[in-house]
């Protein structure tokens, strides 16, 4: 893959970086060659990336040539944008104040070139940096306010802005940098689009287990396709895909939503995408949504603390209360009673100013249906833990204890309860969902739908076996193409 660095005047640039052809943004943007060359990875080192500047034009043409330029657009965005950095800044809080406690004045400036800087005490710190505004130079002011370090801004640093003194090792750093970039490395000549898969090995209860993970790698390759598993670190590689498969527990205040955010931004196709994270992530929205559209659901109250006497009437004792970003059970409560009511509502208001009060529904277990691309893949009954109302729950050791599971073929469930699933999540979007669903008598009602459901081997897929894997990548190859192909998926 060629190399070109972009720049304001090719005269300006001051570094000798052997195997780059650096091109003015003009030529870039106006001669033929480059609108019609495809085997390339560009580098805008122009000195401004507002809007309508040479420099924001060289990135965004060469997303429209398929050049996969960094900065990307909306890396660009992100720099101006106070909340992205302040976001950034929270992730990664605890660091900035490790690395600057030893500096004396209230104003620090690091520049950042690939990721590095000459101080290699601020090496971690740039590296961050560097993932977060996958920029070739970036420039990050920080302010102490208080005795605390605060990210002000970030921004590109212009070629001829690097100090003399510099030079030398931003060479060094560029040369190392090029040398290790997977976009350098031959891609099989078989292999048509690559998948990146974002997961996290020590989460406790990750949505797909190891094995699922390598059967979702192999269904790919079968489909001529290469999955790779990256982490939160790798944030600044996503412009390496072309689609990005979140495996990891998602939330809003969360690395995942930005990697959404960030991977559909850069127009890659996105499980899931920020949108489904969004509207499943927040059960007050949720109850607002399934109460509009007249979806079956449990009598459900949007609590604060001013109409907590509400709960009495219109949901009833006992209760069940969740945080609106709860998830795998945690973060949901069952009151009895007038006593435990008033206990878990003082606890739960503690993190949150509005929470949902919703109907208790004792049942055996819950359906889970598996929803994607508006067709279900798969059908369980989640049994609820042992001598609990949860599926998942803890003992008074604090360990994790899950109820039993059991799939069932999808032609064999009641019609009513796969129409109502399709019916809901339909109302999200076309992503991957899982709908919980009650079922009392003949009546079927949703409790949640989320997100990043479960895929793991030896539960989802003991039905479908391999073809429910491989159906998820076929549905990631036809959307690929069809963005490749500039046209709408179905």
């Amino acid at each position: 893959m060629q190399r070109i660095i972009i720049v304001d005047s090719p005269a300006d640039w001051p570094l000798d970086l052997p195997d780059v052809q650096v091109v003015s943004g003009k030529e870039y943007l106006t001669t033929e060659p480059f609108r019609k060359q495809r085997d390339i990875r560009v580098f805008n080192m122009c000195r401004s990336y507002k809007y309508q500047t040479i420099g924001y034009y060289v990135s965004l043409l060469a997303e429209a040539r398929g050049h996969k330029p960094i900065p990307s657009v909306s890396t660009m965005q992100d720099m101006k944008s106070q909340a992205i950095v302040k976001l950034a800044a929270d992730e990664i809080d605890e660091l900035i104040q490790k690395s600057l406690a030893d500096v004396k004045s209230e104003e620090f400036v690091l520049s950042v070139y690939f990721g590095k800087n000459l101080a290699k005490k601020y090496d971690r710190l740039s590296a961050q940096l560097y993932r977060m505004f996958h920029t070739p130079f970036v420039r990050a002011h920080f302010h102490r306010e208080a005795g605390k370090w605060q990210l002000r801004k970030v921004g590109p640093i212009a070629a001829k802005d690097i100090p003399e003194a510099h030079h030398g090792e931003v060479v060094e750093f560029a040369k190392e940098y090029f040398k290790g970039r997977r976009t350098e490395q031959a891609k099989k000549p078989d292999i048509r689009y690559s998948i990146a898969i974002l997961m996290n090995p020590q989460e406790a209860m990750p949505p797909s287990n190891e094995t699922a993970i390598k059967r979702f790698i192999k269904a790919a390759e079968k489909l001529h396709m290469e999955a790779e598993i990256i982490g939160k670190d790798d944030y600044s590689r996503l412009g390496e895909f072309d689609a990005l498969f979140i495996r990891e527990t998602t939330a809003v205040n969360h690395h995942t939503f930005r990697f959404a955010r960030r991977a559909a931004a850069e127009g890659l196709v996105v499980i899931d995408d920020p949108e489904s994270i969004l509207r499943c992530g927040n059960k007050v929205y949720l109850n607002e949504l399934l109460e509009k559209n007249q979806i079956p659901a449990p009598r459900t109250l949007v609590v604060h603390r001013d109409n907590t006497d509400e709960i009495f009437d219109k949901v009833g004792l006992p209760c069940v209360l969740k945080q609106p970003d709860s998830s795998f059970s945690q973060g949901v409560s069952k009151a009895d009673d007038e006593v435990s009511l008033k206990r878990e509502l003082a606890q739960l208001f503690e993190k949150s100013d509005l929470l949902i009060a919703q109907e208790f529904l004792p049942t055996e277990f819950d359906w889970r249906v598996g929803v994607f691309d508006r067709k279900p893949i798969y059908l369980c009954k989640y049994f609820m833990a042992k001598k609990d109302w949860k599926v998942i729950s803890k003992d008074k050791a604090g360990r994790t204890l899950n109820g039993r599971s059991e799939t069932i073929p999808i032609e064999l469930a009641p019609k009513k309860l796969i129409s109502l699933a399709l019916k809901a999540a339909n109302l999200i979007g076309d992503g991957l969902y899982g709908l919980d669903i009650k079922q009392i008598g003949s009546n079927f009602c949703v409790i949640e739908i989320n997100d990043n459901p479960n895929i793991d081997h030896g539960y989802e897929d003991l039905i479908r076996k391999d073809d429910l894997f491989l159906g998820i990548m076929e549905v990631f190859l036809q959307r690929i193409t069809a963005a490749k192909e500039g046209r709408s998926y179905q």
